[in-house]
């Protein structure tokens, strides 16, 4: 287990969960936006917050719905550029506030966009030490990358917080309680995302891409991701169903092939899944830390004694880790 102590007036996980994400103020660092046109004719937005060019790279991938504007990005991003790393954020597709220029989105298991990313500035810049973090969907795309890619990636470094290690389970734990609250807004997002999608492709004339969207159907009447996956996620990227979208995309079956030093920071309270889905020892690579706390939400782990100065641990946990590997190097 971790050391990680809730701040007294944050022990409810939901008010962990909730508090970063709809109470911190943090200003914006210093952004440079850049756009990669992807090997499919389409493009990913990057954000750089960087300064030097031979510092550490760390590349920050966010959630679902999320962006390189959600809190905990900023957050890091600000933090890092403090301790001499530059950063860039990969908003996956249509998440930059633009929507993208295909009927292709993005999900948990969809890792040929970071290994794009990662290729591209690993080429630019062949002797920089890199490192990447994923949060939540994040960090179970990185989690089945790095599995996937084993030796082949060169990194001193990997951090995967809060993780939906199985995704069947976590759609399923989403469907009870309170999570039904979380469940609800996300859907809405999702289903928002994909109508400006659709439009934007018939603004730009891309009929072929908005008709992919148009035939997934009527998606008012989905109340659950078990229907979301199946009607939307399944159709895309051809998977059979729900079921085989989460049997093959989920990150826990690939943590035994990791060969890059990884920490994954889970809560045992995290509301968006079930203490089941974490692995046990026999399912890691010699490579791969797993830290555990009682407490700390959904991407959340706020502690400190004063509300008005509340410390966000993960950031202080994360950082340590990375100057520690950094070092190794």
């Amino acid at each position: 287990m971790a050391t990680f102590k809730p701040a007294w007036w944050l022990k409810n996980p939901h008010l962990q969960t909730l508090y970063p994400a709809l109470c911190r103020k943090i200003s914006a660092p210093l952004l440079r936006r850049e756009r990669l046109i992807t090997p499919d004719n389409d493009f990913l937005d990057i954000d750089w917050c960087s300064e030097g060019d031979e510092k550490p790279l760390i590349i920050l991938l966010h959630g679902l719905t999320g962006s390189s504007q959600s809190p905990y990005i900023k957050g890091f991003q600000q933090l890092l550029l403090k301790q001499n790393f530059r950063t860039v954020a990969l908003n996956f597709r249509g998440c930059s506030g633009e929507p993208n220029h295909s009927a292709r989105c993005y999900h948990s298991g969809e890792t040929e966009d970071l290994h794009f990313l990662y290729q591209t500035l690993r080429e630019r810049e062949p002797n920089t030490k890199f490192a990447v973090i994923g949060f939540s969907l994040g960090g179970n795309m990185l989690l089945k990358w790095l599995g996937e890619q084993g030796e082949n990636v060169n990194l001193f470094a990997a951090v995967a917080v809060s993780i939906p290690f199985v995704l069947s389970e976590c759609a399923t734990k989403l469907d009870s309680g309170f999570s039904k609250l979380y469940r609800a807004n996300l859907l809405k997002e999702l289903k928002i995302y994909i109508k400006n999608k659709h439009a934007h492709l018939e603004k730009i004339g891309v009929h072929h891409e908005a008709h992919k969207l148009k035939k997934l159907g009527d998606l008012s009447q989905i109340h659950s991701f078990w229907e979301y996956d199946a009607k939307v996620v399944a159709k895309l990227y051809g998977f059979k169903n729900a079921h085989d979208y989460y049997a093959r995309s989920s990150s826990r079956q690939f943590l035994k092939k990791i060969a890059v030093p990884t920490l994954l920071i889970q809560a045992v309270d995290d509301p968006f899944m079930t203490k089941s889905v974490i692995p046990n020892a026999s399912e890691l690579s010699p490579f791969v830390q797993l830290e555990m706390t009682e407490q700390g939400g959904h991407v959340g782990f706020v502690s400190g004694k004063n509300p008005f100065k509340p410390i966000y641990w993960l950031e202080q946990r994360i950082s340590i880790f990375l100057a520690a590997h950094l070092g190794e190097m």
